[in-house]
């Protein structure tokens, strides 16, 4: 890898990333009941660690959202955090031996429509979630992309909530100045500055929205439209380089061989997988470069991130798609981008934790308005439903699933809609069916299988063939089929026996020539398999 082939484009997408990542480590961490400190260390090992050994160009890694649930309940389960951290070490280790027995190809087989229904779910629910935090009014923590909230409420009324604030007046008018201020100069640098030179190409406006929101703060935090502490970032500032330190955990490993703790790895292990295999698959999808990760390599990577993150303290790692896609939108072109957020993450913590700690989160909620709404454009929807209902549907399940639920639940009943249109398809492409004279007195039809007829398609043929009626000349071409199922060749020889009770003639035409009232299907298509 050349470091510096992409510098110009990653080093400013890095700034984005780490911008998005910081608040969302905190959050997630905080969400999970875990030490916030947690949350940075899977955010610098996502960055750094799977950064270098993963395949993909573009992803980025980190505490992820999805879990949050699962690391909460497995705390208090597992009798703290401890021996928490044994399970994220062994999730690892069945993350590693997932790769190894080539389980990445999973990540292939979820539908496009699915895919773009997890990309627009999901920058619906950032702009629904970060409302809040625009007008500083929102308690419940960032990264908290669940439908239902950790502190009791769910995104709509917490939505309801931020409405009847402002309309009484009770929310923080400098944070919402300072996030409209923000939001302003994203537009401007987007849409107009980007193309005015090399140092606005150079200097992304998240960092300026960002810088200014600093300097807002020092200019107004002894006035009305001062911004509290809750409004801000909160990293943890350690005293000296003792106290520092004392933020790392380590797993207690005395309790590896107890029950609870290995299916919490295996637990861990297996959404980690899915929800990276996922974001792997729709960050390949909005790529303009059209690179393609190699999906084994990428659970190898995820798996010694988790590995490194248990044994120092951190939260559970996969790829995640608000950071990935940030560093899409941002430029990013190659996986520098996402290692050098990662060095940022450390560096900042470790030199700067009092200067971060200055920077409104309603700023870094306009980030995401623009990172969310880039996610889930009207455009989309429109294209979907010109693509047909047989797209639209999966498509939109995915989406108010997400909403409504959560990241996999969603993803869930979208490959579940996904797999009934597929099936619907399959039973409606089986077969051609062609109606000819009847000079002779007999029904005259010519059935045409497809290319592939599996046992998906075995009741559209058995109500075809029932339907015959007596007296019937068939011809059934297979001579376009290169796949039969065993159960629809079946169907073909039962078929004959009826055939011969009804009078019907069956002249069975294939690449090797015609063949009149075949005596077995089941011999004829052996014959024809060894012959192509």
């Amino acid at each position: 890898m050349n470091f510096f082939k992409n510098i110009k484009s990653d080093l400013p997408a890095s700034i984005v990333v780490f911008f998005v990542a910081l608040p969302l480590c905190l959050g997630i961490a905080l969400a999970s009941g875990a030490p916030l400190f947690s949350g940075l260390i899977a955010g610098i090992v996502g960055g750094i660690i799977v950064g270098l050994l993963s395949g993909s160009q573009i992803g980025v890694s980190g505490p992820a959202a999805g879990l949050a649930a699962i690391v909460l309940t497995a705390i208090g389960a597992l009798g703290g955090f401890e021996n928490f951290l044994v399970a994220v070490v062994l999730g690892g280790v069945i993350q590693i031996l997932f790769g190894v027995l080539k389980f990445g190809i999973i990540g292939y087989y979820f539908p496009s429509s699915v895919i773009k229904g997890m990309l627009t779910g999901i920058g619906i629910i950032i702009i629904l979630k970060e409302i809040p935090y625009f007008f500083g009014i929102d308690k419940n923590p960032e990264g908290d992309f669940a439908f239902l909230q950790v502190d009791g409420e769910n995104t709509f009324t917490e939505l309801l909530k931020t409405l009847n604030a402002l309309l009484s007046g009770n929310f923080s008018v400098g944070a919402t100045i300072i996030a409209v201020i923000g939001l302003a100069i994203l537009l401007l640098w987007s849409n107009v500055l980007s193309n005015k030179g090399k140092f606005f190409q150079l200097v992304q406006g998240p960092l300026v929205a960002v810088a200014v929101g600093i300097i807002f703060y020092f200019f107004t935090k002894d006035s009305s439209m001062g911004i509290t502490p809750d409004h801000l970032v909160s990293v943890p500032v350690p005293d000296n380089f003792d106290s520092f330190l004392g933020q790392f955990s380590f797993p207690n490993f005395a309790v590896i061989t107890r029950g609870d703790v290995l299916i919490t790895a295996f637990t861990i292990a297996l959404v980690a997988s899915l929800e990276t295999l996922l974001c792997v698959e729709a960050t390949d999808k909005i790529d303009p470069l059209k690179r393609v990760t190699p999906t084994n390599r990428e659970l190898l990577a995820q798996g010694t991130g988790n590995i490194i993150s248990g044994m120092i303290g951190g939260l559970p790692i996969t790829q995640v798609i608000v950071r990935s896609s940030a560093n899409i939108q941002s430029g990013g072109k190659s996986k520098v981008s996402a290692i050098v957020h990662g060095f940022f993450l450390l560096i900042s913590v470790i030199l700067i934790p009092n200067l971060l700690n200055k920077i409104p989160l309603s700023v870094l909620a306009a980030i995401l308005f623009i990172v969310g709404y880039k996610l889930a454009k009207p455009a989309t929807f429109k294209a979907m439903w010109q693509a047909g209902w047989k797209q639209f549907v999966p498509f939109i399940v995915t989406v108010v699933g997400i909403v409504f639920t959560d990241l996999l639940v969603g993803i869930g009943l979208g490959l579940a809609v996904g797999i009934v249109v597929i099936l619907f398809k399959s039973y409606q492409n089986s077969h051609f069916l062609h109606i000819e004279d009847k000079s002779d007195g007999k029904n005259r039809i010519k059935m045409t299988l497809a290319e592939e007829v599996t046992f998906f398609n075995k009741g559209a043929i058995l109500k075809e063939l029932d339907k015959l009626p007596e007296s019937t000349y068939l011809t059934l071409d297979v001579t376009k089929t290169r796949y039969l199922d065993n159960d629809i060749i079946e169907i073909l020889e039962d078929f004959s026996e009826k055939a011969r009770n009804r009078n019907i003639d069956i002249q069975l035409i294939s690449e090797r020539g015609i063949v009149e009232n075949p005596d077995s299907y089941i011999q004829f298509f052996k014959l024809r398999k060894k012959t192509t």
